[in-house]
């Protein structure tokens, strides 16, 4: 992997069979490097700020449910980490049981609450008896099902191969082409370079709650030329009604608009947590509007200097 070393220990959210586990395992990883499952979002991202890990990858956004709670609210307290990847891979789902059972013999189905959100109306339809139980992911609801705890899980047909278990329904995701994009976790240290192609992560925390709070913020990123693809609020969990803004734009923070927006939200906020600038993961940078490329960010900062010197030009 282009920003680590080899040999290296590697978590993801388990256990083995997980769309986590695919998602990592698309990196090129380095010779000797380890894949370890953790049994949650939040023992992931403990191993990593303990380091007992490396980096972890976690659950982050999906195309059908949103973003992931749980991850978003450990990046936005604790210890501070850096996401330094991006994954996006495609989401598709089986009803997985033990061999020899029957559609008709599926009455209790585990499964992860997306995995539940994604498939809810296909069980409606065709198991209208049957009660979904939900469990930490969709790998260790295949896993209870081998062990017998349930009658079928729905899950990825990765997770019937690793725990013995046969396809009674394919592709049963009721949106098709659904996506879910992943994140890589490590502790501070130097950031990817930019690639011309990047995302930037942070968590900007309000002075106060006041009329136009999220318009200053958007704002500062509008007015520089910087494109947001996500922003959503989440509560601080320190009283009700205060909550902070957990955002990515384009670009990397080493550009001067993305910088400078960074350095704008600083001043106004009363805290800004920045989780990181790194490879985009598929798509195109939206193109710049004039004035905001480095070379403008230069002339207009050299301009200023010769005013503050005294030459009017």
């Amino acid at each position: 992997m282009s920003t680590q070393r080899a040999g290296q220990r590697f978590g993801f959210l388990g256990p083995e069979g997980t769309f986590t586990e695919a998602a990592l395992r698309s990196l090129p990883l380095g010779e000797g490097d380890e894949a370890l499952p953790q049994r949650t979002v939040v023992a992931a991202i403990d191993a990593v700020r303990a380091g007992t890990v490396d980096a972890a990858m976690v659950p982050f956004e999906s195309s059908i449910e949103g973003s992931v709670p749980s991850t978003l609210d450990e990046l936005a307290t604790g210890g501070p980490l850096l996401i330094i990847r991006e994954v996006a891979i495609p989401v598709g789902f089986s009803l997985l049981a033990r061999p020899e059972t029957s559609l008709a013999a599926v009455k209790v189905i585990a499964t992860h609450p997306h995995g539940e959100a994604q498939c809810r109306r296909w069980v409606i339809d065709h198991l209208p008896e049957a009660r979904v139980e939900l469990v930490s992911s969709t790998a260790a609801a295949a896993a209870a099902v081998g062990d017998g705890a349930y009658d079928a899980a729905i899950a990825a047909p990765i997770a019937g191969e690793r725990y013995g278990l046969v396809e009674l329904a394919t592709d049963i995701a009721d949106n098709a082409g659904a996506f879910t994009r992943f994140v890589l976790l490590a502790r501070p240290d130097r950031l990817p370079p930019p690639t011309g192609n990047d995302k930037t992560s942070l968590v900007a925390f309000i002075r106060d709650n006041h009329t136009g709070a999220l318009l200053e913020v958007l704002t500062e990123f509008a007015t520089r030329g910087v494109n947001l693809t996500r922003i959503e609020s989440r509560p601080t969990k320190e009283r009700l009604g205060q909550y902070c803004f957990s955002l990515d734009c384009e670009g990397h923070v080493a550009e001067a608009r993305v910088g400078d927006a960074l350095a704008a939200l600083k001043r106004i906020c009363a805290d800004v947590r920045f989780l990181g600038s790194y490879p985009r993961s598929g798509g195109e940078p939206t193109p710049l509007p004039p004035g905001r490329a480095d070379a403008d960010f230069a002339a207009a900062t050299e301009w200023v200097a010769r005013l503050r010197n005294g030459v009017i030009a």
